[in-house]
């Protein structure tokens, strides 16, 4: 079976571009013929390391320009891409689209076309998505509203490559976040703060520490917020980094403040180290993770005191962290692991290839 995978630009180091080097890694090691079509290349070379047995190519050794924001320019460009894509690869079994805004206007008879869904549905110009076979979610949250739109829809969570056999230590008293904090605010990092502050106003968990792990255009902003709350004792900003594993198991509970999410990858990682997590119960997402009770809470969304009475019951109940830590990690070996998820792709491929 051939199998090329599109993004947009994997040299950038996102959330989508991990995800379709994971499913490119994962699909050659179990004997697949896998190729990664890049439309664009802004970096010397990949951002997540591969297989060597994935092909990559790129279409464009370039970045998409992106002060040309001309409407007919940019149609012109998927046009011509489109037709590249047709000429170019016509031996493939599947062409899996990911985080590009690119469609198969033209299309092989012999080809199946799949789209990934990573991001909330906008509304927007969904006739686009009748050009694909079938459409792929990672969430639940949305199932409804593209099933009233398509009439070919999977759920295929994203995994984990490997999870781990550590577990944290639940005597830490320390709370973890990470993420970026770029210009949209996402990650929601400022009300993460206010919530901390109603948790330090409180004498009782004054020896606690919160550590938000992350760069981006705000961090000025949110050291400021941190300041003007008086909060440099029990906050600690800290940098990206690679040994992300050292964060994990340097705390006892994950909490994520996320506006908007997919499927978060960080909560996933969170809980294959045994770390019991807290999260708003927004549109997608938290809620494929953590069962609200059992391996975590899940608070309607913006209610931060709830957040904060939740946050201080795991803060107080070291048993009731290892409790819930060890529900965390049986759900990402139930759900999130590789074979779990291999197995529903390949049942997947099956199933259209029969149906053709």
């Amino acid at each position: 079976m051939k199998i090329l995978l599109t993004i947009g630009d994997i040299t950038l180091k996102g959330g989508a571009e991990r995800v379709v080097a994971n499913l490119a890694n994962a699909y050659a090691q179990i004997g697949l013929d896998v190729e990664i079509l890049s439309f664009y290349k802004s970096g010397d070379k990949e951002a997540f390391e591969l297989d060597n047995r994935v092909k990559l190519s790129y279409m464009h050794q370039k970045s998409f320009d992106k002060k040309r924001k001309n409407f007919f320019y940019k149609m012109s460009y998927k046009f011509i891409e489109s037709y590249i894509l047709k000429r170019d690869f016509k031996d493939k079994d599947f062409i899996i689209f990911n985080n590009s805004p690119h469609f198969p206007l033209f299309k092989n008879t012999n080809t199946d076309y799949l789209k990934i869904i990573h991001v909330r549905a906008k509304g927007r110009y969904l006739k686009r998505y009748d050009y694909f076979d079938a459409l792929v979610l990672i969430a639940t949250g949305e199932i409804d509203f593209w099933k009233s739109h398509h009439k070919n829809i999977e759920l295929i969570p994203n995994f984990l490559p490997n999870i781990s056999n550590l577990n944290t230590d639940y005597s830490k008293k320390c709370v973890v976040s990470i993420g970026r904090m770029d210009g949209s605010n996402q990650k929601g990092f400022f009300r993460l703060i206010d919530i901390w502050k109603l948790i330090q106003d409180s004498s009782e968990f004054k020896d606690w520490k919160l550590h938000i792990v992350g760069d981006g255009e705000l961090k000025e902003k949110i050291e400021n917020k941190i300041k003007d709350l008086n909060l440099t004792n029990s906050i600690i900003l800290k940098p990206f980094t690679k040994d992300v594993e050292s964060e994990y198991l340097s705390a006892s509970i994950y909490a994520m403040t996320s506006h908007f999410e997919g499927l978060p990858m960080v909560l996933i990682e969170a809980q294959s180290y045994a770390l019991p997590t807290i999260s708003f119960d927004i549109a997608t997402g938290p809620s494929d993770i953590i069962e609200d009770e059992k391996s975590g809470y899940l608070i309607k969304d913006n209610d931060l005191n709830e957040y904060a009475t939740k946050l201080k019951t795991l803060m107080s109940d070291e048993s009731l962290r290892a409790k819930m830590g060890a529900k965390s990690k049986e759900i990402v070996k139930s759900k999130f692991s590789k074979d779990v998820v291999m197995k529903q792709w390949m049942e997947l491929f099956e199933r259209i290839k029969n149906n053709a």
